[in-house]
């Protein structure tokens, strides 16, 4: 999502925040004792809370519609009508209508032959209009990528297979904070109860000292604790067991803590900047400094979860398997699953080209959270890495809405 490691980015770069609000104290001592003598300072801008706005468009509007291969959005976004379909019919999707909405453009799919993308362009187009995105009146984010990550590891812990992957323990409580209050979709948060109360989980660093052994919660050991940090940053991957047998593990929960960008961290002490600072770079300084690594990541409170996974591809946060390239992950407080979004953003390997294609809102992450803001899912293997790695892009999207429903911006 750089995928979670500085995203303003699913287990997937960070989120970014700028400044604290003690950074500002100095200023506003010297500002109160000088006041007398001094003209008054001017106000600080007022924060404009994010907004979803909606602008109406025509699919020529949208550069590069016609050269996509939309038969591969196509299989994706089947899956997500497959979770759609069996949702009560009155159920709201925000600004993408009701389900009820979705139920004959679902439907339909059936009729439209796979692997045609000539009948999947024209399929798009009868049943949806697109509607240009923005925040306020801002249409540019931030697009990242992740991937599914490769690891080498064992059944049993030794010799270098010395770092468990856990299992969900049975005393985490996870919470959707929106099932209580409205205002609060798509937040979360986890713990665990005490005395009748919820408390926080361990952290990042707590859990790597020890605090889960002993409860039989560790899944697969593996050789390498920067390859098992950045199995949690994108949430899924493929584990090759020294028998030369495959393990694919996906999300299964959190410890309910922040996530936290060391690709920050290392910007702010000068070891990298904002135009280096990349998954790539960002491994490169760990196994140079092995004495420092630990405390770098422990930096990052958010501890991640794991289940075996089987059956295609890594699992998203819509329990549907990702398409490598069409599968994007989105802030669910914006954006609902399974709408279709027109991508149009910068392609990460190279500054003169654009990544133009029609994808599926299917997966979500911690640092994802912004209007106009994605993560893109490039699948598994080196050039997926790469790109992942790379990606830090700005962009616009659109969003396809079925004609039948009336959006609200």
């Amino acid at each position: 999502m750089l995928s979670r490691f500085m995203k303003t980015g699913r287990a997937a770069g960070p989120i970014r925040r700028t400044g604290t609000a003690l950074a500002a104290v100095p200023a506003v001592l010297l500002t109160f004792f000088l006041a007398a003598c001094a003209p008054e300072a001017p106000k600080e801008a007022e924060v404009v809370p994010p907004k979803l706005t909606l602008t109406p468009a025509r699919f020529e509007d949208l550069p590069g519609w016609q050269a996509d291969g939309q038969a591969d959005a196509l299989d994706a976004f089947a899956r997500s009508c497959g979770k759609l379909v069996v949702q009560p019919h009155d159920r709201q999707l925000g600004a993408a209508g009701r389900i009820a909405d979705w139920i004959a453009p679902c439907e339909a799919l059936a009729r439209v032959p796979r692997g045609d993308h000539a009948a999947a362009r024209a399929f798009f187009e009868t049943w949806f209009l697109p509607y240009a995105v923005a925040d306020n009146d801002k249409p540019e984010g931030l697009f990242t990528g992740y991937y599914e990550a490769e690891l080498r590891g064992s059944a049993l812990p030794g010799g270098r297979y010395s770092v468990p992957l856990y299992r969900k323990p049975a005393d985490l409580v996870m919470v959707d904070l929106g099932e209580f209050r409205d205002a609060m979709k798509g937040e979360r948060i986890a713990g665990r109860v005490v005395d009748g109360r919820l408390r926080p989980y361990e952290d990042r660093a707590k859990i790597e000292g020890g605090a889960l052994k002993g409860r039989g919660l560790e899944m697969v050991w593996v050789d390498d604790p920067v390859d098992a940090f950045f199995l949690h940053i994108q949430g899924s991957g493929r584990v090759v067991m020294e028998d030369g047998s495959t393990v694919r593990v996906g999300y299964d929960g959190q410890n309910g803590h922040p996530y936290v960008a060391i690709g920050r961290e290392l910007i702010a002490r000068g070891a990298l900047t904002r135009e280096t600072v990349s998954m790539q770079s960002i491994r490169e300084w760990l196994e140079a400094h092995p004495d420092e690594a630990a405390d770098l990541m422990n930096r990052n409170p958010s501890f991640v979860f794991f289940r075996p996974l089987s059956g295609e591809g890594p699992v998203g946060a819509q329990g549907v398997a990702l398409t490598p390239g069409r599968s994007l992950a989105v802030d669910r407080s914006f954006v609902p699953y399974g709408v279709p979004v027109w991508l149009d953003a910068q392609d990460p390997l190279d500054a003169g080209a654009r990544v133009r294609r029609l994808m599926v809102a299917q997966d979500t992450g911690g640092a994802i959270r912004g209007v106009v803001r994605g993560d893109v899912f490039w699948g598994h293997g080196p050039e997926a890495e790469l790109r992942a790695g790379k990606m830090r892009s700005p962009g616009r999207y659109h969003l396809l809405i079925p004609r039948a429903a009336a959006p609200v911006g």
